[in-house]
């Protein structure tokens, strides 16, 4: 069975990413260190906890954003995905038509977009038809 984490542990840890984040790591014993070095924990295993902790969020960290912690460099990378404008667009006409199936070009043709150069692939229709009747065969 889990251990339960206090306030106490998940607050000091979340701060210690905020503002040391760069001499951080996922290996625990680094975080011990840092976690010494940085602050004043009263004993050796509320440290130890706090460090476990850290580690803990700073691999949930490196798979994307987490709850609770803004620090300088989760910012930046949140605005350098948002500022992101592709070279070559995909609705290019220039550049091969586009496969899409039926339902999509009526989409298209709905909003507006009936003068974009598509071509309608029926294999990817059927791919949809099937799913649909997968799903229906196990409910």
């Amino acid at each position: 069975m889990g251990r339960v984490r206090t306030k106490t542990v998940k607050r000091a840890s979340r701060v210690i990413i905020e503002k040391y984040y760069p001499r951080l790591t996922n290996d625990f014993h680094t975080n011990k260190k840092v976690c010494d070095e940085v602050a004043i924990i009263a004993s050796k295993k509320l440290r130890n906890k706090i460090a476990g902790y850290t580690t803990h969020l700073m691999k949930r960290i490196q798979k994307g954003p987490v709850c609770g912690i803004s620090f300088k460099l989760q910012e930046e990378e949140r605005e350098r995905k948002d500022q992101y404008v592709p070279e070559i667009s995909a609705l290019s006409t220039n550049v091969a038509a586009l496969e899409v199936d039926i339902d999509t070009k009526n989409m298209l043709k709905a909003i507006g977009y009936d003068s974009l150069a598509v071509t309608v692939n029926t294999s990817l229709a059927g791919a949809v038809e099937q799913q649909a009747f997968r799903s229906q065969r196990r409910s």
